[in-house]
């Protein structure tokens, strides 16, 4: 028998390039997963921190709240590493009924939803407490960019344009803002506004849309009194700091106080009740007060370096509903976190939504968890083949 020869030649390039691909794959698989382990790692301890005090007032443990938040990471990281392992063409066939079944909860919330702070956004499923709005965010997404990549050569006509958006975001929509809940509202519709974007609709349907997006928002939060001046509270903090501009006002104090470095880890002052909702919506502060402008800026980087994985990612899939998958997922978390903290920072609104791996709150992590298992999964593929 003749003894096997290497590849040369064409075949020898080819070989390398795959095998370049492949590298390139896995360091943008660990480009995604530092930054979001290192933020994992940093709510953790902030909760620590942060969570005691309220733990405390409402007869819990100390520890009662961490330890939540351990185990919904335990099962995060299962999910992240299943959503990694599914083929790209399974989340196809799964976007529709995951969609459907998304809708029949936020339905079920309108039912037999628990009421807190006016809201009425969660659902008691034995000991746990879910919140499907935050599962409407990455199926949204998945269900959009199906349809999407499905119509992609009749995107042009208007009509083929508008239903897509209408039975997604239009419906998920609707629901999400009636609990009511504008703050996650937004970042649904902001994850579809990139799907479209990116895809092969006219640029004057998308941001026709997203006109009037925007302007249904506006009305939406102009229609409650009390919704509208959440809003626009930010604009004039010091009109009313014992009301409407107190949590933004108390997360400034917390901010300020850390200096450049912090009062160092687990001496927050702001915890003590001084900031409402220090280890969920304002646990920025507290990673503000403890490590300064250092350790906030250090988050913001790690952000930073997530969202530039992430777009990557979207760059190099060669699978067009792949690449709507990415771009979506990675703008509904990037504008997720901006949202956070411009709020904290009082530089936007305050919308009541948490920081991406960072806050507490099981549902939020186990979905942002899930879509950063997506993200990794469709870097696997690698990028676009190159011709020989």
């Amino acid at each position: 028998m003749a003894a096997r020869v290497l590849p040369w030649g064409a075949d020898r390039a080819a070989w390398r390039r795959a095998e370049e691909a492949a590298r390139r794959s896995w360091r943008l698989v660990v480009a995604l997963l530092i930054p979001v382990g290192l933020l994992a790692v940093v709510g953790l301890g902030a909760i620590l921190s942060s969570s005691s005090v309220p733990a405390l007032q409402n007869d819990l443990d100390s520890l009662y709240y961490f330890r939540r938040q351990l185990v919904w990471l335990a099962g995060g990281v299962a999910a992240l590493v299943a959503a990694a392992f599914t083929p790209l063409r399974w989340w196809r066939r799964l976007a529709f009924p995951l969609f459907v079944g998304t809708v029949v909860l936020l339905v079920a919330v309108q039912v037999a939803g628990l009421r807190r702070g006016g809201a009425e956004r969660w659902l008691s499923v034995g000991p746990m407490l879910l919140q499907p709005s935050e599962f409407a965010k990455p199926a949204t997404v998945l269900f959009l960019a199906t349809l999407v990549s499905r119509k992609e050569d009749s995107m042009h006509r208007f009509r083929d344009f508008l239903w897509p958006v209408a039975l997604s975001v239009g419906v998920v929509g609707a629901l999400v803002v009636s609990q009511p809940d504008l703050g996650t509202t937004l970042l649904i519709a902001a994850g579809a506004f990139a799907v479209l974007v990116a895809s092969a609709a006219p640029l004057a349907f998308v941001l026709g849309g997203g006109a009037i997006g925007a302007a249904v928002a506006v009305a939406a939060a102009m229609v409650s009194p009390y919704r509208w001046e959440r809003v626009t509270s930010f604009l004039n903090l010091g009109a009313d700091p014992l009301d409407t501009g107190y949590q933004a006002m108390q997360s400034l104090v917390a901010l300020g106080t850390g200096g450049l470095f912090g009062v160092g880890l687990g001496a927050s002052r702001a915890r003590w009740s001084f900031l409402p909702n220090a280890h969920t919506d304002f646990i920025f502060s507290i990673v503000g007060e403890e490590t300064g402008l250092a350790g906030s800026l250090a988050v913001v980087l790690l952000f930073i370096a997530l969202t530039t994985a992430g777009t990557l990612v979207a760059l190099r899939c060669r699978d067009r509903f792949g690449r709507l998958v990415a771009i979506g997922i990675t703008t509904w978390l990037a504008a997720q976190a901006l949202v956070n903290i411009g709020g904290v920072v009082g530089v936007l609104p305050i919308t009541g939504v948490p920081l991406p791996f960072v806050s507490y709150g099981g549902s939020a992590l186990l979905t942002e968890l899930i879509g950063v298992g997506i993200l990794v999964g469709i870097a696997r593929q690698g990028p676009p083949p190159e011709p020989a």
